[in-house]
């Protein structure tokens, strides 16, 4: 049999698949449906009670749950928001093709926890905002505040496009149709119950969503690993090939993966992801308290360590499957992420509805991150651009109006944009690279609000745009010598000699790297000088954040113009805010009192 046959042959999605797939569609729609209801009977109930306040308290209740969400809820749709079909497709592709080091990044997020616990989230939720941004301008000024805002417009530009086009390639690797299509579908369905539902019929979602993505890597990784004969065989061929390596201390910052680049890089990839993302934020700030809010944190970190666990065992169970047949170099799997949705096709595809599971699993996540996205920015355009240059304030009506119409542009938008995508690089490298444009700034910018009180808002402005240019001639740079060949990363071994179909080709075995190292890059391009933007992915948003906060603290004490007196102490993080108060008492304690000298005076006359 050919090639072309064998991927034809294994396009065998039946109508229980689409049923399977159709019913998650519809249970989606059907929780938009219930929360829109329950939507307009608060708002009855509100406009009774609070007559002016009722825009505010509706916009309060589709966009943050009324700040009344329950812990389990918000853990869920932290986990389902964060766990997009990048992760659950990209992550098994970087460890076939690269090894499993790439899993070492789980102590970063432990990292980033506490840093959350500590530093950042004890911040927001005491000045209990809805747009995060809003601390911008309470931190600094308006002017930051929009660059924010227009920072996070740009990073959901650039992320959600990617977010949208990763399950249409597992549904093209199972059905043969065409990504184009079953774009606008799924995303009309999205667009439609976050649009209507708000905020609880997203979270709401994202629990559904949840549990089908965790049942559909289940079904993989238990029917896999049976077929290959048991988790032996997994561990026995990965080490074979030096696919389980210990941590790589080289401090060469253009390796793609060394104990360095995934603990610092890391930290500040899962930060921005996590920490400064309204995203994220607004549904810790959709809990009561911040007690509430520090047990989601960790909850969300044990959901998301386990996930990673998973994606990452699914590499090498894809790597043992296929160790004598790479479908890669057969042109079996047209792309890297189509090894995850191939895998599903034929340890799955002899059993009628549960391929449609595996692909609900991945559409699960990709809709609750592109829901988590259009809900955020329905909420950063209200509060931050119309509210803010609107004189007079809006009525429940318009507030509506707003927020829904943002649901449905941006959601058109985000489907365009998958056009371009579709020419670009691998979905896991490509959209760290791409995020890191946006988030790199701004991490900086939240980062020196809350740590360095030196910091004004003339160098907040300028490290943020000094940053934003330097991003992105790197992104660009980066992608194009990606796209071009120019920057080529070595696999691991992997061979041909096994296969029992026809390809072009003659079969033979692929030494991958040069003494079973870590992925570094290509002969070539090691050769080449050194280039900035040649180092490892993972440095991007950590040394876009060092450019900001360096500019943004060298002009600031340059300028002289911060008054540390003036800084309000609320906007700091809690042990900068302690010695900065210890600082002021100890000043005042220092400057005698004038009716203590008075008194003196008279006493010697």
């Amino acid at each position: 049999m050919h090639v072309e046959e064998l991927r034809a042959s294994l396009q065998s999605f039946g109508w229980l698949d689409y049923l399977v797939f159709c019913l998650m569609l519809a249970i989606c729609a059907v929780i938009g449906i219930y929360f829109c209801l329950q939507l307009r009977r608060e708002s009855r109930k509100q406009k009774k009670l609070h007559g002016a306040e009722e825009a505010a308290t509706s916009a309060a209740s589709y966009l943050v749950g009324g700040r009344q969400m329950k812990i389990f809820p918000i853990t869920m749709s932290l986990i389902s928001s964060f766990i997009s079909g990048i992760t659950l497709l990209g992550t098994p592709t970087e460890v076939y093709l690269y090894g499993a080091q790439y899993m070492y990044i789980m102590g970063s997020l432990v990292l980033m926890g506490f840093c959350m616990y500590y530093f950042f989230l004890p911040v927001f939720h005491e000045l209990n905002l809805i747009s995060t941004y809003k601390y911008l301008e309470q931190r600094y000024n308006r002017s930051l505040r929009l660059f924010g805002s227009v920072m996070f417009i740009v990073a959901s530009l650039l992320w959600l496009p990617i977010v949208i086009y990763v399950p249409a390639i597992a549904f093209n690797q199972a059905t043969g149709v065409n990504i184009h299509i079953v774009t606008p579908i799924v995303c009309v369905v999205c667009i439609f119950y976050t649009c209507i539902g708000g905020l609880k019929a997203v979270v709401w979602t994202d629990v559904i969503q949840t549990l089908i993505m965790f049942g559909a890597m289940a079904l993989v990784l238990i029917k896999g690993t049976m077929d290959i004969g048991g988790p032996g065989v997994v561990w026995q061929r990965a080490q074979e090939t030096s696919r389980l390596e210990r941590p790589n201390f080289s401090a060469d910052l253009s390796e793609r993966y060394t104990f360095y680049s995934l603990v610092l890089g890391g930290v500040a990839h899962w930060l921005k992801s996590n920490a400064i993302s309204q995203n994220m934020i607004q549904r810790y700030l959709s809990l009561p308290t911040l007690r509430h809010a520090r047990i989601a944190i960790w909850t969300f970190i044990a959901g998301v360590l386990a996930f990673l666990l998973i994606c990452g065992y699914t590499g090498l169970l894809i790597y043992a499957t296929y160790a004598q047949c790479d479908p890669l170099e057969t042109k079996l799997a047209q792309r890297n992420d189509q090894l995850l949705p191939l895998l599903v096709m034929e340890t799955l595809g002899a059993y009628p509805g549960l391929p449609g599971v595996f692909v609900a699993g991945v559409f699960s996540a990709a809709l609750s991150s592109l829901s988590t996205g259009l809900n955020s920015l329905s909420a950063v355009v209200l509060e931050d651009f119309v509210k803010t240059f609107r004189k007079s304030p809006l009525t429940e009506g318009q507030t509506a109006f707003v927020m829904r119409s943002v649901v449905v542009v941006f959601g058109i938008l985000f489907v365009a944009l998958v056009f371009a995508v579709e020419k670009l690089g691998a979905v896991l490298q490509l959209t760290i690279t791409l995020s890191s444009v946006a988030n790199g700034p701004l991490l900086g910018i939240f980062t020196a609000g809350v740590m360095l009180p030196w910091v004004n808002s003339k160098g907040a402005l300028l490290g943020g745009f000094s940053s934003l240019l330097v991003m992105a001639w790197m992104c660009v740079s980066a992608q194009r010598d990606l796209v071009t060949g120019d920057l080529v990363y070595k696999r691991k071994p992997y061979s041909t000699m096994g296969c029992n179909y026809t390809f072009a080709g003659e079969p033979r075995e692929f030494a991958g790297l040069s003494g079973g190292g870590v992925a570094a890059i290509s002969t070539a391009a090691s050769a080449a000088p050194f280039q900035l933007y040649r180092i490892s992915y993972l440095y991007f948003t950590l040394f876009g954040a060092l450019v900001t906060i360096v500019v943004a603290l060298v002009t600031s004490l340059v300028l002289r113009e911060t008054d540390l007196d003036a800084v309000d102490t609320r906007l700091l993080t809690p042990f900068v805010r302690r010695w900065l108060e210890r600082r002021r008492h100890r000043l005042r304690s220092q400057v005698p009192d004038p009716r203590q000298k008075s008194d003196k005076v008279e006493t010697t006359t």
